[in-house]
């Protein structure tokens, strides 16, 4: 968190499988303690992601219906684990807990999954927290794909708590240009994600910044861009400052 605040971020997301095999193992006292150090340090926890890593037994999906309740239920404690850290978001993108299995149609699976997250939803509502259910590409699931679909996805919960997050390196497995999808999704994501096509942070390979930047400007969002990377080569302290400098570059440059 030193490192982070001193290199000019102002806010972080934690993904849960750092601090235990289940949330419900984070006991009420490390929670606090994590809130108040993030205050100490300027910081504001902006939620959690990679919310099912580790967390075994979970599937969104699943056709076994002790499975999802399970999962249903596992939901609703991210949604109070998020609130409890000062968190305001969780991101809902777990493509190994919600692809399709064998058997299963697409139309079970988007029944399944949205039974599944209701219970969260209104968890969410009760505690100021908004679910982000992510659109991934088709090489990482083969459910919800695209951004309109999620908007789908998201719209039939009818509540201020389920939107969509937008994600930089998903948006690459579109047709869509991405500043097309951002302009599309306008009010409807309320989180970003900025990394590379190649896995890394923005800047660190081909994927141009500027005009995504402008598109950001152009619908009014006013939300976290949030720096998540995937290969760590260059390691944690270089990644942070290079990607934070690149991002403050492109959102000064006019878009051309």
């Amino acid at each position: 968190m030193a490192h982070a605040r001193k290199t000019g971020y102002e806010g972080f997301e934690i993904a849960p499988f750092t601090m235990g095999k289940y949330v419900t193992d984070v006991p009420p006292g490390e929670r606090r303690r994590v809130r108040d150090l993030a205050k100490q340090h300027g910081l504001v926890l902006t939620g959690i992601h990679w919310v099912l890593v580790g967390a075994d037994g979970m599937y969104l999906t699943s056709p076994e219906p002790e499975i999802r309740r399970k999962t249903s239920d596992y939901f609703v404690e991210l949604v109070h684990f998020c609130a409890d850290l000062g968190g305001q978001v969780v991101v809902l993108g777990s493509p190994k807990q919600r692809s399709l299995l064998p058997g299963v149609t697409m139309e079970q699976a988007w029944e399944w999954a949205t039974d599944c997250l209701r219970p969260a939803v209104k968890t969410a509502e009760d505690r100021g927290v908004t679910v982000c259910f992510e659109p991934l590409a088709p090489m990482e699931t083969n459910f919800v794909n695209r951004a309109e679909d999620a908007i789908r996805f998201a719209h039939q919960f009818q509540s201020p708590n389920m939107k969509i997050i937008l994600d930089v390196k998903a948006m690459c497995g579109e047709t869509k240009p991405i500043p097309q999808i951002i302009r599309e999704s306008k009010g409807e994501f309320v989180y970003f994600h900025a990394n590379d096509r190649n896995l890394k942070g923005p800047g660190f390979g081909d994927t141009d910044f500027v005009p995504i930047a402008a598109a950001l400007r152009e619908v009014g969002y006013n939300g976290w861009v949030s720096v998540e990377v995937f290969k760590f080569e260059e390691g944690a302290e270089i990644i942070a400052t290079r990607s934070l400098e690149y991002l403050r570059r492109v959102f000064q440059e006019p878009a051309v």
